[in-house]
């Protein structure tokens, strides 16, 4: 085997000029022992479209010239094609580099995706007189590719990005564009070398507009990447202090301690809410707002019971425990603790922000135990949306008898941020923002956003509950909603349409 041919290499016996070079696919049956004595190198896929387009060229099979010229009397479609597919192949990897706004999940495309489409294209190419688009674009898009994604926005995303490669168009048209600006256009028909040199004349630099994308996302990805480097500092950090004149340790997690307990209010007490707020059948938002004072009773208990315990243990009077530790160490950093996530609502708040957000989120609930129900609700501001929803479209289901599992949502944007009365049926929203695009509110529809506007505040929306089987068909597009605190990640979607005529 082997690995037993490696154990008995003896240094002094052994060739100084011998190389063992090995490659393979992960695989839980390659030698362990060879794994660990050896010198491990992967082949990340390079950074930048041009660079992208070029290792494709250069690589297995396209660079081998009986597979370049396999297409006899069909060569400019078959090499039109390929080109497209392999600018295909570079913008999915290249829109990783965006995060969450390029995929919802980070998907390992490799050049096994472009090895296996690059055959397939070919095959199709020979066996057709014409090129069967419908069946390259299932095979590349929803099997080669797609069989990597598993979210269904991020395949929607896919296969439009796939059609603009797999089109009629690539072929007839001879300056076909695969950007709006006609940086990225389909070559003319070139030998190998050709196509090579083609690609090197392209920009070093690709602008967000050919992956689809407005100029803002560049703002969006260095806010991203320089957060993950001052993340990577603060873990570097001492928490000891670097002078005399510097505060010690202890005294600034007092004084973080007191102020966030100090900012902290009193539990909400249920018993008393219960009384009147009671479970009734016609109104489910009684049972919405008990349920949600609980689920922060218990968020505030967490973070109370923490400092104070913090607190003892700086004072000697308790043990200083790992999980105390942790709780110290994000206080000093402006973390929130691990500690209190577990028991939170998602947020990627850093910690001044969060303790403002979670008491802005109590205040919402006192004023709505104290004044009755609002006429807009802060949707945002819920532990558990879905709970809200749920209720606004139960009420409706009791008041006119119809089974809930018929119903559902449709959506008006008003023109105005706040209201002093409530809709008849369904709930008004506020809390909602656009990312990617804003509301332009005079002529009601989504629009590109402003230079340098990452986030546009919606105005007030009317959930409107309705049979399924009644609701009308508008020209409208398909929204997700995220719940997320600070834009860079996704938890949670419900399915929002944003009616546009």
């Amino acid at each position: 085997a082997l690995e037993k041919v490696c154990e008995e290499f003896v240094p002094d016996k052994v060739n100084p000029n011998f190389r063992l070079w090995l490659t393979s696919y992960p695989s839980p049956k390659f030698p362990v022992n060879v794994l660990q004595n050896g010198v491990k190198m992967t082949n990340e896929p390079p950074t930048g479209l041009r660079q992208n387009l070029l290792q494709s060229y250069i690589s297995d099979p396209i660079s081998t010239p009986d597979f370049f010229a396999g297409c006899s009397g069909k060569e400019t479609v078959w090499e039109k094609l390929l080109f497209a597919l392999c600018f295909f192949h570079a913008l999915v990897q290249e829109r990783r580099k965006f995060g969450p706004l390029g995929w919802n999940i980070p998907y390992g495309f490799n050049e096994s995706d472009l090895r296996i489409s690059v055959r397939q294209l070919q095959m199709f190419v020979n066996e057709y007189d014409d090129v069967p688009f419908a069946a390259l674009t299932y095979m590349t898009g929803q099997c080669n590719y797609g069989g990597r994604v598993t979210d269904d926005w991020d395949r929607r995303c896919l296969l439009n990005m796939l059609s603009t490669s797999y089109t009629s168009d690539v072929v007839t048209d001879p300056k076909y564009k695969f950007s709006q600006s006609g940086s990225y256009v389909a070559p003319p028909r070139l030998d190998h070398e050709g196509y090579i040199d083609f690609i090197k004349n392209l920009p070093s630099v690709q602008s967000p507009e050919v992956f689809g994308m407005h100029d803002n996302v560049d703002i969006s990805k260095e806010l991203q990447e320089t957060k993950e480097l001052f993340d990577s500092v603060l873990l570097t950090q001492t928490q000891q202090s670097g002078g005399e004149s510097g505060k010690k340790t202890e005294e600034t997690l007092m004084e973080i301690t007191t102020d966030i307990l100090g900012k902290l209010p009193a539990n909400f007490d249920l018993e008393e809410s219960l009384k009147k707020y009671p479970v009734t059948y016609s109104e489910s938002m009684n049972t919405v707002l008990v349920q949600e004072m609980e689920r922060f009773n218990k968020l505030s208990n967490a973070i109370r019971t923490s400092l104070k315990s913090l607190q003892k243990a700086i004072k000697g009077l308790v043990v200083m425990n790992a999980q105390l530790e942790g709780v110290a160490s994000s206080l000093l950093i402006g973390k929130v603790p691990d500690l209190w996530a577990k028991k939170s609502y998602p947020s990627l708040k850093p910690l001044g922000s969060y303790v403002n957000d979670l008491l802005a989120r109590l205040t919402f609930l006192y004023e709505w135990y104290n004044s009755g129900k609002p006429a807009v609700f802060w949707i945002s501001g819920f532990y558990f949306t879905q709970a809200f929803l749920t209720g606004a479209m139960q009420n409706y289901a009791r008041k006119y008898t119809i089974p809930i599992d018929k119903l559902g949502f449709e959506f008006e944007v008003l023109d105005k941020d706040d209201c002093a009365i409530p809709p008849d049926d369904g709930v008004y929203v506020r809390g909602l923002f656009l990312d990617g695009c804003r509301w332009d509110r005079v002529k009601g529809v989504l629009a590109e956003s402003n230079p340098k506007v990452l986030y546009d505040a919606m105005p007030v929306m009317w959930l409107k509950p309705a049979k399924k089987a009644d609701m009308k068909e508008h020209q409208r597009t398909s929204v997700p909603s995220i719940r997320r605190a600070l834009g860079v990640e996704c938890f949670r979607r419900l399915a929002i349409r944003l009616t546009m005529y």
